[in-house]
């Protein structure tokens, strides 16, 4: 599956929004709680969101597969938009 967000694209994110499977969240990473992560949720169980990257063939994955379910959701991403001006890489 072809990945939803590109490098440099900016989200509008909606805090404590109901999350339903199939929506791109932002997650507090486990382990490491000051990173924020963006992955699509897949089901809900007992112990938390089931978290997958969209693309599982991208080197230096990490989601469900990786660190188990997570409970840590932040927002659900209801919006992806570009800045008006794109800085080039040097």
């Amino acid at each position: 599956m072809r990945p939803a967000l590109r490098p440099g694209d900016w989200l509008l994110v909606r805090r404590g929004a109901r999350v339903q499977p199939g929506d791109l969240v932002v997650a507090r990473l486990p382990g490491e709680p000051s990173q924020l992560i963006v992955k699509r949720a897949q089901w809900h169980g007992a112990e938390g969101w089931w978290l997958e990257s969209d693309n599982q063939r991208a080197p230096g994955r990490r989601d469900s597969w990786d660190f188990g379910p997570v409970h840590d959701i932040v927002g659900r991403v209801v919006l992806r938009y570009w800045p008006l001006v794109r800085r080039r890489r040097r």
